[in-house]
C-alpha cells in the first residue's frame, strides 16, 4: 500500500511540476494548486564545537531550504552511535538522504550512490580537491566514489607549555623521542602523565596509526597489500610499550573518545593527540589552562613526520534515499559556502577544496579568542603532514573494518599492558587483518 501511495504521489506531483515530500497522494486545491515542499533529511554527529551545530542546524540549512523550496531536517547523534545507525538504515532500506560519517566508510560502498558528479561539479567551480579527500572516498578497484568529503579536521599535538618548559622544551616536542624523554621527566617531577589512549575508541585508532606511519609501518602498502608484520611495526609497538611504561597510567586502557579532552582541560595530562576541540573548550571554560595548552604539528619518527586527519567528514547518499538529487545539490552548495562553516566551526573543519577559504592562513594567524592570538597558525601547512587511514594506500573496505574493529588498538594495548609480547600482538593483528582482507577481496571491493 505504501509503495502504491508513493507512485500516486509522484504522478500527481509530476502533473503539478514538482516532487512531493510526503508518502501520501498530493492534494491539489483548485485555484491554489501547488506541490508540497521537497524534503531533505540529514544525519550527522554532535559536533565537538557546539557553535557549529547552532550555525548549521538553525541558520545554514534553513536558508538553503528556503532558497530551494525544501524542508530540511537535521538529526544529530553522538559519534559512537554512527555505525549502528548506518547499519539500521541499511537494514530497513530507509533513512536519511545525507549521512555524515567522521571517517571513510568504504564498507558501505554497495549501499551508496557514486559521488563522481559531485566532485566534478565542485572541481569545476573551485579547483581540484586535496589528495586526502580522494584517498578517503575513492575506490581504485571499482572506480567508484563511495562518499564525498567537503572537509577534514587536523590532528595536532596538544601539549602543556608550562610543563614542557620545566624540562627544557618550552616550544613543545618535535619528535616522538621528545615525547618519551620529556614525558618521563614531567611525570617524575609532577606526577602528571602523557595522555594518549590505548583503548577501543577512535582517538586511540588515530594516535596508534600516527606512530606507526612515523616509524615507516602501516596496515598495507601503496598497492593495498597487507604489510603489517614488519620490522617497522615491531619498532613502533616496542616504542608505545616503553612510552606507556615510562610516561602514562593505566587509565588510558579504558578511555572513550573524549577522555583526553577532559583530562587535558582538567590539567591531568601533559600531552594529547587531538583536534582543536580541546583548545576551543579551554578558551571558553578554563582560560587559565588555555594559556598553557599549545599546539605543535606532526611529530617526527625514525622515518617521517606525519599525522592523520582527526576527523574525515565523509557524506554518503544511500541508494534508497528519497531525494538523491537534492542531496547532491546541497553538497555542492555547502562546499561553495564553506568559508561560513570554517568560521562557524572556529577552524575545526578545514576545507577539502582550498580555494573556498582563500584567506585561511590570515584567519588562523590572528584569532582574538586564542591564547595567544596566533596559536592556530601552526596548522597552516597541515596538508604537508596530514594523511588518511590506510596510508600509503587508499581507505578501502578492509582498512575500514580493521579500524572499526580496533585491530590496531588492541595490538598496541596488549603489548603495552604486557598481555602479549610485541611479536605475539603483531601476529594476532596480522591474522585478523588477513581474514578481513580476504573477506573484502571476495566481495570484489579490495
Amino acid at each position: 500500500m505504501q509503495k502504491k501511495q508513493r507512485l500516486i504521489s509522484r504522478r500527481e506531483v509530476i502533473k503539478a511540476g514538482a516532487l512531493a515530500a510526503g508518502i501520501g497522494p498530493a492534494i491539489i486545491i483548485p485555484g491554489r494548486a501547488r506541490a508540497a515542499k521537497k524534503t531533505l533529511k540529514i544525519l550527522q554527529w554532535v559536533h565537538f564545537v557546539p557553535v557549529y551545530d547552532e550555525w548549521f542546524n538553525k541558520k545554514y540549512v534553513k536558508e538553503w531550504g528556503d532558497k530551494n523550496d525544501t524542508e530540511v531536517t537535521v538529526d544529530n547523534i553522538g559519534i559512537a552511535g554512527l555505525s549502528a545507525r548506518a547499519a539500521g538504515e541499511i537494514s530497513a532500506q530507509k533513512g536519511h538522504d545525507l549521512f555524515l560519517f567522521n571517517w571513510p566508510p568504504p564498507i558501505y560502498e554497495e549501499q551508496v550512490v557514486d559521488m563522481k558528479d559531485v566532485y566534478e561539479e565542485c572541481q569545476r567551480k573551485h579547483g581540484k580537491p586535496i589528495d586526502l579527500a580522494i584517498k578517503s572516498t575513492y575506490n581504485p578497484k571499482t572506480k567508484k566514489y563511495f562518499g564525498f568529503s567537503p572537509s577534514f579536521t587536523p590532528d595536532p599535538v596538544n601539549y602543556r607549555q608550562d610543563l614542557f618548559g620545566q624540562v627544557g622544551m618550552p616550544t613543545g616536542p618535535k619528535s616522538w623521542d621528545d615525547v618519551r624523554t620529556a614525558g618521563k621527566q614531567i611525570k617524575q617531577k609532577t606526577g602528571i602523565p602523557v595522555g594518549i589512549g590505548l583503548a577501543q575508541e577512535i582517538d586511540t585508532g588515530m594516535a596508534m596509526r600516527t606512530i606507526m606511519y612515523a616509524f615507516g609501518a602501516g596496515e598495507q602498502d601503496a598497492n593495498g597489500n597487507i604489510a603489517l608484520n614488519s620490522k617497522q611495526t615491531l619498532e613502533s609497538v616496542k616504542f608505545v610499550k616503553a612510552l606507556f611504561e615510562e610516561t602514562m597510567t593505566p587509565e588510558v586502557f579504558s578511555w572513550d573518545a573524549s577522555s583526553n579532552n577532559r583530562a587535558m582541560i582538567a590539567g591531568q595530562i601533559s600531552l594529547a593527540l587531538n583536534a582543536i576541540s580541546i583548545t576551543r573548550t579551554a578558551e571558553k571554560d578554563k582560560p587559565d589552562i588555555s594559556k598553557q595548552i599549545q599546539l605543535t604539528k606532526a611529530l617526527a619518527g625514525p622515518v617521517r613526520a606525519i599525522g592523520l586527519e582527526h576527523v574525515m567528514d565523509v557524506y554518503t547518499i544511500w541508494k534508497f534515499a528519497e531525494n538523491i538529487e537534492g542531496a547532491k545539490k546541497f553538497l555542492v552548495d555547502y562546499v561553495t559556502n564553506f568559508r561560513q562553516g570554517f568560521i562557524a566551526g572556529e577552524f575545526y573543519d578545514f576545507p577539502c577544496f582550498p580555494s573556498t577559504v582563500p584567506d585561511l592562513k590570515k584567519l588562523i594567524a590572528n584569532d582574538p579568542k586564542a591564547h595567544p592570538a596566533d596559536k592556530y597558525k601552526v596548522l597552516e601547512d597541515v596538508l604537508e603532514w596530514a594523511t588518511n587511514v590506510g596510508y600509503p594506500g587508499y581507505s578501502n573496505a578492509a582498512i575500514d573494518e580493521i579500524f572499526q574493529t580496533w585491530v590496531i588498538n588492541v595490538m598496541f594495548a596488549k603489548a603495552a599492558a604486557g598481555k602479549a609480547t610485541p611479536e605475539e600482538a603483531i601476529k594476532e593483528a596480522e591474522a585478523a587483518s588477513k581474514r578481513i582482507f580476504e573477506k573484502w577481496k571476495a566481495k570484489g571491493l579490495v
